[in-house]
C-alpha cells in the first residue's frame, strides 16, 4: 500500500478559496488551519472557559459500554478528564454499513489530527465522533451502493420507517438487516475475508437496539485500538449536558438569527453563495414530539408572541419552552446553525473537522459565535481519499488515462473520443444526410398540404418521425456494433469510471468500506491508517 498527493479542483469556489487560505475566505474564522500558531492561541482561549469534562466523560464511558472497544479508549476517557485536554471533533450522520466511505475518511481525519496535536501542543487531545443521531431523514441514511456490472447499484436497507423520527429512535429490525447484509457480503463475491466480515456484522447487528447502535457499532470495531470516542447527539442522557446550553440559545435565539443573517451578507458581498437557508424568524431548535416521534422545526410568531411548529404542529411560550429546556431537554435538538455551537460550549474544542459542505456554511455562523462571546475552532478540511485498486491501476495506464484527469473528469469522454476514432464515420455522415434531405422534403409537401390537407398534417409529422427514429435505430445498432467489436477496451473506461468516479460523484461519496474490507482483509484500516497523511489540502490516492 502506498500514497501520492495530488492538487484536485474543488467544485466549491469558497472552499477552493478556503484550501489555498485566500484572505476573502480567512476573513469567516477566526482561526487559519494552516497556521501551527492557530492551535497554541486556541489552547490559550480554551483555558479561559469551563467545561464539564467529567459529566462528558461519565456519559461517554456508559453509552460506549456496548459497543467494542481497547485500551485506548479508557485512555482517551482518562484524557479528557483532565483539565488541560482538549478534543479534535467532527461526525456525520448514522449511515448503515457507515454509509460513503467520506464518513469512514473522517474519522481517520479525527483520529490522525488528534495524535498530531497531541505530539506537537504537549497536552492531552481526544479524538471525538459526533454521530447525528437526532437527524430524521432516514432516506438518505438507509442505503448503500454496490458495484455493479456496468454501474453502481443502490441496495436500499428494507425496512421501512414512514415517519420523521429521530435515527437514534428507530430500533433495528434484526432478522431483517441480517438478511439484507447478507446479500450485500454475497455480491462482493466470496474471499478469505468474507467470514471475519460477516461474523463483526452479525455481532453489530446482535448488539445493536437502533440503526445509531448499528453504525457505532461498525465504527467501534474498525477503530477501537486508537482511542476514539463517540457521541450519539440524539441519545437522551447528553440533552441533559446540554440543558444550559438549550436555555441560552432560546434566550438569544433573535440575536444569534440576527447575527447569521449579518454574517451571510458579508459571505454574499464577498461573492460567495450561500449554504444555510434561513426560514423566517427561526428560532434554529427542532422540538421532538415522543408521542408522534417527529421533530419539528420552530419559528417564532410575532403577532402570537410565541414560538410555534411547522402547520402549528405545537405552539409554546417563551416560559414554556424555558420550562422544556430545564426539564424535558431531550425534547429540543439542534439544527444546521446551533450545532456547531452546542459542540462548542459542550467539548473543549481544539478543532472541528469537516467536509466541504460543512466549511461553507461554518463561515456563516462567525458573528453567531461572536454573540456567545466564543470564538470558532479551527475548521479542518477532512482528508480526501481514493483507493485505487491494482487492477484499475493497470487499466489506467493500459488506455494511457492520467489519474488526476479521472479523478476529475471520470472516462466517459475519453470513452465516447475512443469509439469516435475507431467508428466509420461515413455511415454516420450519410445517415445524416439522409435526415437532412427527410426533413427538407418533408418541409416541402407540408407546405403543398396546408391548403387542401390541412387534417393530414398530424400523419404526415408522425410518417417523417418515424423514418428518422428507423434511421436513429441503424445508428445506435452501427454503435453498438462497435463498441461490441471493442467490448474489451469499453469494459476498461467503464470500470475506471465505476471503481474512481461513479456516476460523476467522487469514490468516497458512493462506496462503502465493506466492499474494501471483504476484498483486503480486517487490518484493511490499520494499514490506511500508518500512511504519513498530511493535512495540506491535497488529494490522497491510496494505491491498494
Amino acid at each position: 500500500m502506498e500514497m501520492m498527493n495530488l492538487s484536485l479542483p474543488v467544485a466549491n469556489k469558497f472552499v477552493t478559496d478556503y484550501l489555498e487560505q485566500k484572505n476573502s475566505a480567512e476573513d469567516f474564522f477566526h482561526y487559519s488551519y494552516l497556521d501551527n500558531g492557530s492551535y497554541e492561541k486556541r489552547v490559550k482561549e480554551l483555558e479561559t472557559r469551563t467545561f464539564m469534562r467529567n459529566d462528558l466523560a461519565d456519559y461517554i464511558e456508559d453509552y460506549m459500554k456496548k459497543f467494542p472497544q481497547g485500551e485506548k479508549v479508557r485512555q482517551s476517557l482518562s484524557k479528557l478528564r483532565k483539565e488541560n485536554s482538549v478534543v479534535v471533533i467532527g461526525g456525520q450522520q448514522a449511515g448503515v454499513l457507515t454509509g460513503p466511505l467520506y464518513s469512514i475518511h473522517k474519522v481517520i481525519s479525527i483520529i490522525l489530527l488528534a495524535e498530531q496535536k497531541e505530539e506537537e501542543l504537549g497536552i492531552p487531545v481526544v479524538p471525538v465522533f459526533w454521530v447525528a443521531g437526532e437527524d430524521h431523514d432516514y432516506l438518505e441514511i438507509n442505503h448503500i451502493y454496490t458495484p455493479g456490472k456496468e454501474k453502481m447499484k443502490k441496495a436500499v436497507y428494507p425496512q421501512r420507517v414512514l415517519d420523521k423520527r429521530m435515527a437514534s429512535d428507530i430500533l433495528l429490525e434484526k432478522e431483517v438487516c441480517i438478511e439484507w447484509l447478507e446479500k450485500i457480503v454475497e455480491s462482493y463475491g466470496e474471499t478469505d475475508h468474507s467470514k471475519p466480515l460477516l461474523q463483526l456484522l452479525h455481532n453489530a447487528v446482535h448488539e445493536s437496539t437502533t440503526i445509531v447502535d448499528f453504525f457505532s457499532y461498525i465504527t467501534m470495531s474498525l477503530f477501537q485500538d486508537y482511542g476514539l470516542l463517540l457521541v450519539d447527539s440524539g441519545d437522551k442522557e447528553i440533552r441533559k449536558l446540554e440543558k444550559e446550553i438549550f436555555l441560552k440559545q432560546i434566550n438569544e435565539f433573535q440575536k444569534l438569527a440576527d447575527s447569521v443573517s449579518e454574517q451571510q451578507k458579508l459571505v454574499q458581498e464577498k461573492g460567495y453563495s450561500l449554504v444555510i437557508e434561513m426560514a423566517e424568524n427561526p428560532v434554529n431548535l427542532f422540538y421532538y414530539d415522543e408521542v408522534e416521534q417527529e421533530r419539528v422545526l420552530l419559528q417564532y410568531d410575532e403577532i402570537e408572541n410565541c414560538f410555534i411548529g411547522k402547520d402549528r404542529t405545537v405552539s409554546f411560550t417563551m416560559e414554556q419552552l424555558i420550562e422544556i429546556a430545564s426539564e424535558f431537554p431531550q425534547k429540543l435538538s439542534n439544527n444546521v446553525v446551533t450545532r456547531p455551537i452546542t459542540q462548542d460550549l459542550l467539548f473543549p474544542t481544539l478543532a472541528f473537522i469537516g467536509g466541504p459542505g460543512e466549511i461553507a456554511y461554518w463561515a456563516e455562523l462567525k458573528k453567531a459565535f461572536e454573540h456567545l462571546g466564543i470564538k470558532m475552532p479551527p475548521v479542518i478540511p477532512r482528508l480526501n481519499i481514493t483507493l485505487l485498486e491494482r487492477s484499475v491501476e493497470a487499466d489506467i495506464e493500459e488506455l494511457k488515462l492520467s489519474i488526476k484527469d479521472v479523478l476529475v473528469n471520470g472516462t466517459s469522454e475519453r470513452c465516447a473520443e475512443f469509439l469516435k476514432s475507431v467508428s466509420n464515420e461515413r455511415i454516420e455522415q450519410i445517415l445524416n444526410e439522409i435526415k437532412e434531405v427527410i426533413k427538407t422534403k418533408y418541409d416541402q409537401v407540408e407546405e403543398e398540404m396546408k391548403a387542401e390537407y390541412k387534417g393530414l398534417l398530424p400523419l404526415l409529422e408522425k410518417n417523417e418521425d418515424f423514418l428518422v427514429s428507423q434511421l436513429e435505430f441503424l445508428q445506435n445498432k452501427v454503435d453498438a456494433s462497435v463498441k461490441l467489436k471493442h467490448e474489451v477496451l469499453v469494459n476498461k473506461f467503464n470500470r475506471i469510471e465505476q471503481n474512481l468516479k461513479p456516476e460523476g460523484s467522487p469514490q468516497e461519496r458512493v462506496w462503502n468500506i465493506t466492499y474494501f474490507l471483504n476484498k483486503y482483509g480486517m487490518d484493511f484500516i490499520q494499514d490506511v491508517m500508518e500512511l504519513p497523511m498530511a493535512f495540506d489540502g491535497t488529494h490522497k490516492v491510496i494505491k491498494l
